[in-house]
C-alpha cells in the first residue's frame, strides 16, 4: 500500500516565471524556463511525491494594463475552464509549466499576481512561505542593471526564505541579454 505524503511533509519551491520579452504571451521566457528545468533536473529528479511547486507570475500593470488576478490553476482542466480574460491576463503562460508538471506527476499550483515583480515576488513569499524560492537570471552586465533592474538580486537581498538564482546557458543568450 502507498503512502501519501502530508502537505507539510512536501518540499514546497515557488518559481517565479515571465514572459518572453521576445515572444511575448503565452511564450515562457528563456529565464522563467531555465529555472523550471533546472529545479526538475537538480532538486525534484525523480521523487515527484516529495514536492509540490508553486509557479508565479507577475504582471507588471505599466507593460500589461490588466487587473489583478488571483485565480488558482492546479490542472490542465483548470485552464480548459478558465475565461477568456484570464487567459489573457497571464494565465495561457502558466499552463505551460501547470500542464509539464502534471505530465511527471508533481504537484503544482499557479497564480497571478500585478505590480512590481521583485515587491510581490517577495510579499508572496512572506504569504505563502515556501522553503525555496527559485528565479532566473538573464546574466546582465553592471550597465544594463542600472537601467533594466534585477529581480533575481532583489530577492536574494529582501526574501524571506533561501533563493536560488539560475542564470540562462550561453547558448541559450541572446545577442542583447536584455531579450529573453
Amino acid at each position: 500500500m502507498a503512502s501519501v505524503r502530508v502537505e507539510s511533509e512536501v518540499t514546497r519551491i515557488m518559481i517565479g516565471v515571465n514572459e518572453s520579452s521576445i515572444k511575448g504571451y503565452p511564450h515562457a521566457s528563456i529565464s522563467s524556463k531555465s529555472a523550471f528545468e533546472w529545479t526538475l533536473n537538480k532538486i525534484i529528479r525523480s521523487n515527484t511525491s516529495g514536492f509540490k511547486l508553486l509557479f508565479l507570475h507577475v504582471q507588471v500593470p505599466d507593460e500589461d494594463g490588466f487587473d489583478d488576478v488571483d485565480s488558482i490553476y492546479a490542472s490542465p482542466q483548470d485552464f480548459k475552464d478558465a475565461n477568456r480574460k484570464d487567459k489573457i491576463n497571464g494565465s495561457h503562460l502558466l499552463e505551460f509549466f501547470v500542464n509539464r508538471c502534471h505530465d511527471i506527476g508533481v504537484v503544482c499550483e499557479a497564480w497571478v499576481k500585478r505590480g512590481d515583480a521583485k515587491e510581490v515576488i517577495c510579499h508572496e513569499v512572506k504569504r505563502v512561505k515556501p522553503d525555496l524560492l527559485v528565479v532566473g537570471n538573464r546574466g546582465l552586465g553592471p550597465f544594463q542593471r542600472v537601467f533594466v533592474g534585477t529581480v533575481s538580486e532583489f530577492c536574494v537581498k529582501h526574501c524571506e526564505c533561501p533563493v536560488v538564482t539560475i542564470k540562462r546557458s550561453a547558448e541559450e543568450t541572446p545577442h542583447d541579454p536584455v531579450d529573453d
